[in-house]
């Protein structure tokens, strides 16, 4: 599947409409990173001693990291670059696998929902359904993502 890499307004978007990221693999650093921004600094995410006699043998990153991640890496589709107006939040988030150092992660975004707003003329209401998965394909992340998305007009 080709990589989009294009800003979409909301008169481009199609539902069913599928997009891919790039891979991206997980460092410590975004471990680090992660905890020192938001302060959360379990030793599940944070220690490796601790973690691995711990249930997933090793440090697992937190959940609110791998949304952030969702995020980014739709992001870096291109289809949202200077047309996204605002992100309005989710319906659902599940987080089914851990996503470890070393990962390599990707993305699946597929165009759920779409609605003109009476409220707005220059946006329109998009959602997006996403899938994050590793390298053994295995899935670390799903939900759907509720977006303004800008108008051409």
């Amino acid at each position: 599947m080709p990589y989009s890499y294009e800003p979409h307004y909301f008169e481009d978007l199609e539902i069913g409409q599928i997009f891919e990221s790039a891979g991206r693999t997980i460092t410590e650093s975004d471990f680090v990173f992660h905890s020192m921004f938001t302060g959360d600094w379990t030793e599940l995410h944070t220690n490796r001693e601790y973690s691995a006699d711990g249930p997933f043998g090793a440090r697992i990153a937190q959940g609110p990291m791998t949304f952030i991640i969702a995020t980014g890496l739709f992001q870096r589709t291109g289809i949202v670059e200077r047309t996204v107006v605002a992100f309005l939040g989710m319906n659902y988030m599940d987080i089914p696998n851990p996503v470890y150092i070393g990962d390599t992660i990707s993305g699946i975004y597929e165009c759920a929902t779409k609605r003109e707003l009476e409220s707005r003329d220059d946006a329109g209401y998009v959602e997006i359904d996403a899938t994050m998965t590793n390298q053994d394909d295995a899935v670390v992340f799903q939900g759907d993502m509720k977006f303004l998305i800008k108008r051409r007009t």
